[in-house]
């Protein structure tokens, strides 16, 4: 057959998986050569060895419900120390329940399927099908609240500043969790909806028990995360569920079109480069966390040009796989990003 009668469209061909041994990361490549969100599986790891082996490249972490009572934990802070993410954007729960566990306590297994009034007699909270003990959670939102009794009454800091001194902190105390993790690696981790957690509840506590006052100045904090975007050569992103995380460093891109219109009146755009998402939300009903990769490319947030991908599945099937292929890769970060200036002018205890 001639060229110009050939089927643009039967191109590369899919190939049917074998069972044999592998690697997880050798199991990941070969799903991505199948179908369906195998296949997206496979590409979505494919994608973030890519954007890790980019040099110039600063990678934002979007870590949206609460993985962290789900055993995730450890993989962001593994990630972090890697420095395969240079930023991390989460919600309260993420990285206050993960010291729950760092501080001794444990989680355990559940199910969905109890007397929930039970629970509550014994003072049991319920994750779905994780068990956690109230008791021992009040213990970890004191210890927060200890922390803040540490910081001069009415001090203001963004997000981003706050975590890295309760970093500081609980890395004094030899509690190893996220925040300590990040505070160690120079990493920014950045949470806009933080009272929306124990933290919130610890912040309370402590007006109420002292009246001692701290403020969290959200448009420092966004003004922050904006100025990274500025300094950064190029931007991808990481997204593990959707919400505010998500929009949060959407946001960063968008920033950077208007503040170059307005500097220089000529917009451009600094759109992520590399973006993967892994979530079960469906975009038809509108909202951000389902929103799709192709629709962020009207925004200007994705490059038209990006590597992305979405894989439609829960994160704590995604998240385990990918970071296991990643350490078994075990690529070294080449010129990771110094953000260390973030926190150059914060008003210590």
């Amino acid at each position: 057959m001639s060229d110009e009668y050939k089927n643009p469209y039967l191109v590369e061909k899919l190939k049917t998986f074998e069972v044999e041994r592998r690697d997880v990361k050798e199991l990941l490549r070969d799903m991505a050569n199948t179908a369906y969100q195998g296949r997206a599986l496979g590409e979505v790891y494919e994608i973030i060895v890519e954007m890790i082996k980019d040099p110039n490249n600063t990678i934002f972490l979007g870590l949206a419900g609460s993985m962290s009572t789900a055993g995730m934990w450890k993989i962001i802070k593994w990630l972090i120390e890697k420095r395969y993410v240079d930023v991390v954007v989460s919600t309260g729960a993420n990285i206050s329940e993960d010291i729950y566990e760092a501080m001794g306590f444990s989680y355990y297994k559940g199910s969905p399927n109890v007397d929930d009034s039970e629970l509550l007699r014994y003072k049991i909270d319920r994750f779905y099908d994780v068990f956690a003990s109230e008791l021992d959670y009040r213990k970890m939102e004191n210890l927060i609240k200890e922390f803040i009794y540490t910081l001069p009454k009415g001090s203001q800091y963004s997000t981003a500043e706050f975590l890295y001194l309760f970093g500081k902190y609980l890395n004094s105390k030899g509690i190893d969790c996220i925040v300590s993790a990040a505070y160690r690696a120079g990493v920014p981790v950045f949470s806009p909806a933080l009272v929306d957690s124990g933290y919130g509840v610890a912040a309370v506590l402590a007006i109420r028990e002292k009246g001692h006052n701290i403020v969290l100045d959200m448009v420092k904090d966004f003004d922050q995360i904006v100025e990274i975007g500025r300094k950064a050569e190029k931007m991808s992103a990481i997204y593990i569920g959707g919400g505010v995380p998500k929009d949060y460093v959407n946001l960063v891109t968008v920033m950077q079109t208007l503040l170059g219109g307005m500097e220089t009146g000529v917009e451009t755009y600094k759109s992520l480069e590399y973006v993967v998402q892994i979530t079960m939300d469906a975009p038809q009903w509108g909202g951000l966390s389902g929103a799709t990769l192709e629709e962020a490319v009207s925004w200007g947030k994705v490059s038209p040009k990006a590597k992305k991908r979405v894989v439609y599945v829960d994160a704590t099937i995604a998240l385990p796989l990918i970071a296991q292929g990643l350490y078994e890769e075990n690529i070294v970060r080449k010129n990771p990003p110094d953000l260390r200036w973030v926190f150059s002018n914060i008003r210590t205890p």
